[in-house]
């Protein structure tokens, strides 16, 4: 119905963003991923794709930062059991490109570490788009993650300890650590909390 929507983005939160377009507020769901893509933006032009969820008792439009993550989200609500909150969920705890990983090696521990998602939905993610996504494997480019180091391993085992999510905590230490390798412990565990 929509393909994208592009206009100032109002505010933003980990879990949702307002755009104004045309003097309309859109409230689109987002993930993780989305948000960190598009969270220094705000009073910015942004454009975000779209996927318009609508049930009996809801209407919910979702938006996303490129469209390889849109096309990973509509994949896994295509799957039964997956709904758009745990399609959400995956995509905050992993990009698009490491779903799609996961999906290709069969990794059912990278799903079963998302909220919400049991061993059997796992199998099922995995079992019902590995020919989707195996169709278009050579396109695939996944982001190479910095080389593990001991500042990094530390860092993670103190913000698992805090309780977060082991995936989306490795995601976000690499992210850091593509941009600056030099980070000191300390410095390293303040940015991700920021960004967690």
């Amino acid at each position: 119905m929509y393909e994208y929507i592009t206009g100032r983005l109002e505010e933003i939160t980990p879990t949702d963003a307002i755009v104004e377009a045309c003097g309309v507020g859109y409230d689109l769901i987002i993930s993780l991923s989305t948000f960190s893509k598009i969270q220094g933006m705000q009073g910015r032009n942004v454009k975000l794709y779209t996927c318009h969820q609508v049930r009996e008792d809801d209407e919910s439009l979702f938006g996303f930062a490129d469209k390889a993550e849109r096309s990973v989200f509509v994949q896994l609500i295509s799957v039964s059991g997956v709904g758009p909150g745990s399609a959400r969920m995956i995509l905050s705890a992993m990009t698009a490109d490491e779903v799609k990983e996961a999906v290709l090696k069969g990794d059912v521990n990278r799903f079963k570490a998302v909220k919400g998602i049991g061993l059997k939905t796992a199998q099922r993610i995995i079992i019902d788009l590995k020919d989707k996504i195996g169709k278009g494997g050579e396109d695939l480019s996944f982001d190479t993650a910095p080389a593990s180091s001991p500042v990094r391993e530390e860092a993670l085992g103190a913000l698992t300890m805090l309780g977060f999510a082991k995936p989306a905590v490795e995601k976000t230490l690499d992210k850091l650590l593509k941009e600056d390798s030099s980070y000191s412990l300390e410095e390293l565990i303040k940015k991700a909390l920021k960004m967690l």
